[in-house]
């Protein structure tokens, strides 16, 4: 059985045309990308154990070897960062001692009042699951009449995955399914895996397993939005981390001056006020 590291390093190495790294064309081959060997060779470690990494047969690969492979591949800081995480949760150890617990949904009074701060803005407080844990009057206001709030416990991943108005709300739908695929390995646990395999993989199908598995770390660039009473709307997000609470708030700032005047209009329309949920 594969591990999360050793999917990552393979998929990697598929989307590398070995050309791009100097390498000479070897011919046709089953399947594309850059050949285990000359990953390996790249990184001085043996194929043999190269495979067993990529393969799930060794989850322990020493700091060393994570940042060769990292050198061998040619990864940005931000890839580079995800694959030493996930040598981090995929090692045996880590395994032996983690003791699962469901993500927590509390949000504390002081984060509470942060938010209160914000009211004026479009802000909410979420989790790596994408649960909506608690939102601004405008932040409903913008998405009002999308149906991203509709359930008793709202859930941004859900909702992009299974719920057909997300296709045209969120106007580069599929830049947001891979940001929402990607958080998830952000906060492993066994709740996630079986909340998942019993919800969410059914709903969603290939298409999510396919963005799940690919590891691909997300640009995150301006999030546009086509909000139901007709303006579009560009926001850029600013993320201010919970790592105590396993939670960030998230804040969206208008992005130019139209969107300002369009948020600014939606938002005298409405009554919207803080909410949280628990």
């Amino acid at each position: 059985m594969g591990t999360p590291l050793g999917d990552f390093i393979r998929a990697k190495r598929d989307a590398i045309q070995p050309e791009s790294l100097g390498l000479p064309d070897r011919g046709r081959r089953r399947s594309p990308g850059l050949r285990r060997l000359d990953l390996a060779a790249r990184a001085g470690i043996s194929m043999e154990y190269l495979a067993r990494i990529e393969q799930g047969r060794d989850r322990n690969p020493s700091t060393a070897v994570v940042n060769a492979i990292a050198d061998a591949l040619s990864l940005g800081t931000s890839e580079r960062n995800h694959l030493r995480y996930l040598a981090k949760i995929t090692g045996d150890e880590c395994s032996a001692h983690f003791k699962p617990a469901p993500p927590r949904r509390q949000v504390r009074q002081s984060i509470m009042d942060t938010l209160r701060m914000l009211e004026q803005g479009i802000a909410i407080v979420t989790n790596r699951l994408g649960d909506v844990l608690a939102y601004t009057g405008t932040y409903a206001t913008v998405t009002s009449g999308t149906g991203l709030l509709d359930a008793e416990t709202p859930n941004i991943t859900r909702y992009v995955f299974t719920d057909p108005r997300a296709r045209t709300f969120f106007t580069d739908w599929d830049a947001i399914a891979d940001e929402q695929a990607f958080d998830l390995w952000l906060a492993p646990s066994v709740e996630n895996l079986e909340w998942l395999t019993a919800e969410l993989i059914p709903l969603a199908g290939t298409d999510f397993t396919r963005r799940l598995n690919r590891h691909e770390v997300p640009r995150r660039g301006v999030l546009r939005l086509k909000h139901p009473a007709g303006p579009e709307l560009r926001l850029t997000r600013e993320t201010l981390e919970l790592p105590a609470d396993d939670q960030q708030i998230v804040v969206f700032l208008p992005a130019d001056d139209q969107t300002a005047q369009a948020v600014d209009q939606l938002h005298r329309q409405s009554r919207g006020r803080l909410r949280s949920i628990s």
